[in-house]
């Protein structure tokens, strides 16, 4: 029953027309047998009998009410010019006043605020004027009967102006709604963005690491092939286990990136920990690597890392001995050297190669990969240096500032 009515309501709603050509129907076909009845709004000798042009303005008036919501206050002032004509006639305006205050009503709920408060003082003007015409202004009922029209007016502008102030809060909190949405929406489309960036990002790191290293392990294999197979033979298993470990962290993020593939794998991203094995490595690779973590905390501390600043680290260190096992030079040796301390956070990777070329060669070839660093750092609030040292080589310090736990 519930949802019958509720369809009945949403199909009226949908059609507006309906249900007001069925109220102006309604008022015109009792105000007919009203119009004979003159006893209840007048004095019977004042009064004639209706006549068929009295009987047929009536009826219009009544019938005007079904173009409410199009010309509300044209029409109350045509309903009000009526009343006067029928007062003038010596005719009964039967329920025209009704329709007055439907149209008062009407014009409260979607009209401004002005003219709505023009609606009540024409439609009772037209009420005193039509009976003063008539002469009837102190007739049967008396002011009783005025006051009670008065009441009525302005009760049902009072009743339209709360609908209509009803419906734009209700506007304004669905507009508002709508905006939310958009707002999500558009904060959405930016963090996807962004993580889209930073995949990207983290893609061209695992790629550029694992390609370089398989290239040094490639070019020592055919160095050493023809002398020592089985120094080749270890580079090639090197070279295959690199393949597999980069095609898999390839598949883990490009598979974030295909919104209709099946889910990636949910490998733990890397961190500070896995620092020790980058290194070994790097060793295999034929980069003579050394670690030093002057704070142990660095190690035991390492899983209580933000974890962006876990990752951002370990990507540093990573891109820093890519780009000296690349550039430096073949008998080049690389340092990395954590500290962790109260607040702070250093990461240094640093080498004796070939200094200030290096570091542009690096640059300008790893692509992305100095500008991905200096991006990572800026986003945690740290402190970096890239470029030459003074005694030879090349140097990448960086600084992350923590949180005291």
């Amino acid at each position: 029953m519930r949802n019958t009515i509720g369809g009945l309501r949403a199909w009226f709603h949908r059609h507006p027309l309906i249900p007001d050509l069925l109220l102006g129907a309604t008022l015109a076909a009792a105000a007919v047998p009203f119009a004979h009845v003159a006893q209840v709004f007048g004095d019977p000798a004042r009064l004639g009998e209706p006549d068929a042009m009295s009987l047929g303005l009536i009826v219009t008036g009544c019938l005007s009410v079904a173009l409410r919501r199009h010309w509300p206050f044209l029409l109350l002032c045509l309903v009000c010019l009526t009343e006067i004509t029928l007062a003038a006639a010596g005719r009964s305006s039967s329920l025209l006043w009704l329709a007055a205050l439907v149209l008062v009503y009407t014009i409260a709920v979607r009209r401004g605020l002005a003219l709505s408060l023009c609606a009540p003082a024409l439609a009772l003007a037209g009420h005193f004027l039509a009976t003063a015409v008539g002469g009837g202004l102190g007739g049967l009922g008396g002011w009783s009967t005025h006051l009670l029209m008065v009441v009525f007016a302005v009760s049902l502008w009072i009743a339209g102006r709360n609908v209509r102030l009803r419906r734009a809060y209700q506007a304004e909190l669905h507009d508002r709604a709508r905006r939310m949405e958009r707002i999500r929406e558009a904060d959405t489309r930016a963090a996807r963005a962004e993580e889209r960036s930073r995949i990207a990002r983290e893609l061209h790191d695992v790629v550029a690491h694992h390609v370089s290293v398989m290239t040094v392990q490639a070019a020592a294999a055919r160095r050493v092939l023809a002398g020592n197979p089985e120094g080749a033979r270890e580079a090639l298993s090197a070279i295959e286990e690199l393949g597999r470990t980069a095609m898999s962290e390839m598949r883990s993020l490009v598979g974030v990136l295909r919104t209709d593939a099946m889910p990636a794998e949910r490998n733990p991203q890397p961190g500070m920990r896995e620092i020790p094995a980058l290194v070994d490595q790097m060793r295999e690779a034929g980069l003579r690597t050394q670690l030093w973590i002057e704070d142990e905390r660095g190690t035991a501390g390492a899983a209580a890392l933000p974890p962006g600043v876990d990752l951002a680290a370990y990507r540093l260190v990573q891109e820093a001995l890519t780009n000296s096992l690349r550039h430096a030079g073949p008998q080049a040796r690389a340092w990395v050297t954590v500290r962790h301390e109260s607040g702070e956070l250093a990461v240094k990777v640093t080498d004796d190669g070939l200094g200030q070329g290096a570091g542009e060669a690096g640059e300008g070839e790893t692509g992305h990969g100095l500008v991905g660093i200096r991006e990572r750092v800026a986003l945690y609030g740290g402190l970096l240096r890239i470029g030459p040292r003074p005694e030879g080589g090349f140097e990448v310090d960086a600084r992350f500032p923590l949180k005291d736990t």
